[in-house]
């Protein structure tokens, strides 16, 4: 029997990392950049004001209130036509490129004139001293042309979109995300929602699957559900193309009808590893299009299915993606006690209380408690020698809040 960590470096050793990308910019928690980004335009690209307000010669402040005559206004997105001459003010808007002759920005609220849309007045009052170069943003002042604004390795987040767009990228090159073929196997699945017969469930693990792809960073080709039968499901199988990956859920057990193991031939190893659940897995490379693609094989039990993604198909798309390989582990205290499966290592769906982690649910980590799951907030890992865990028992977790 495996280890958990000896099948996870039989996981990982089945595909090297998939070519970065070029693509358009924007957020995609999943991507990080493989190359820096230089700014090609100054931020800000001009001087500009940084309030609604006048735009002044300095030396005219000198005595306040000071009078001056309006010659024009300046809103954001034009350039004054005129320099701002001895005596001058022009209204000008936040962001809107500084006239020639200007050297301050007075706010409206420090002259005479009310905030809002109203006509240009001829004339308006300073009331207010304000220092040289206030409330102006000079070009450059937060990146330069020629600067390094994003490093590579940066992850693609709404501020990083936000920075490149402002230094004048539209296109960056970030990882990879794994296409994932989604496949759960059984005679007894249906429709969610579908009226059911005689020994029938709904399917829910397609969408269980689907989304934690997602989570992970990869992306579904596709989600498809194949009944027990070896024919039907190599059929499947002949018809992907377009995919990096391959996860099956059900059909590997020791029953009488285990499609995917009835149907993989010599293309996949079927193991049992030292864990509970999960227990039984499979391994392999599809051929694809002529090309051997990475597979796992889950058991059909959802939960079984929930922990071996976690553990086993994150880990992969992370590392055909090019990005970091782990998950996020904290210390917890147990609030209360159970027994766990000893001689294997146990992932107990649990979520955090004031005194500490209990079960997500009743049933412990029973592989078919789907329904309690959504409550869970992380695995707690309990070694294969402990045979019970007592109130205050230190653990550790995987943090299933933490995302990416």
């Amino acid at each position: 029997m495996r280890t958990v960590t000896e099948h996870l470096a039989a996981v990982l050793a089945l595909g090297h990392p998939l070519p970065s990308q070029l693509v358009p910019i924007g957020a995609d928690l999943a991507r990080y950049l493989t190359r820096d980004i230089a700014a090609r335009y100054a931020v800000p690209p001009f001087d500009n004001s940084a309030m609604d307000g006048y735009a002044v010669r300095h030396a005219d402040l000198q005595e306040v209130p000071a009078v001056l005559q309006v010659v024009g206004d300046v809103p954001a997105g034009t350039a004054a036509t005129e320099t701002v001459e001895p005596g001058e003010a022009m209204r000008i808007m936040t962001g809107a490129p500084l006239p020639q002759g200007a050297d301050t920005v007075v706010p409206v609220e420090l002259t005479d004139q009310a905030p809002g849309d109203h006509p240009l007045p001829a004339r308006v009052r300073i009331n207010e001293v304000a220092a040289l170069g206030r409330h102006i943003r000079r070009a450059g002042e937060n990146a330069a042309v020629g600067d390094a604004v994003l490093n590579q390795g940066t992850r693609a987040t709404p501020a990083a979109a936000a920075a490149a767009a402002s230094v004048g990228v539209s296109h960056w090159q970030v990882t990879a995300r794994p296409r994932v073929a989604v496949i759960a196997t059984g005679a007894e699945l249906r429709e969610p929602g579908q009226a059911l017969g005689p020994g029938e469930i709904p399917d829910s693990n397609s969408l269980l699957l689907s989304g934690l792809v997602e989570q992970f960073g990869g992306e579904v080709s596709g989600a498809y559900r194949v009944a027990d039968e070896p024919a039907a499901f190599t059929e499947l199988m002949g018809a992907l193309t377009q995919v990096d990956v391959i996860v099956t859920s059900g059909g590997i057990s020791a029953g009488a009808f285990e499609v995917v193991r009835q149907a993989a031939g010599g293309a996949m190893e079927f193991v049992t590893v030292g864990m509970q659940p999960g227990k039984p897995q499979g391994i392999g490379r599809w051929p694809v299009a002529d090309r051997p693609v990475p597979m796992l094989a889950f058991p059909g039990n959802p939960v079984s299915v929930f922990v071996s993604a976690w553990l086993f198909l994150r880990p992969l798309i992370q590392h055909l993606a090019g990005v970091p390989v782990g998950d996020a582990r904290l210390g917890a205290v147990a609030a209360e006690s159970w027994r766990p499966p000893v001689g294997r290592e146990q992932y107990l769906p649990i979520v955090w209380r004031d005194g500490g982690i209990v079960r997500a649910h009743q049933m412990g980590s029973g592989s078919h408690a789907i329904a309690s799951l959504h409550l869970a907030q992380g695995l707690a890992i309990v070694p294969a020698d402990v045979e019970r865990v007592q109130v205050g028992d230190e653990l550790e977790v995987i943090d299933l809040r933490a995302g990416f």
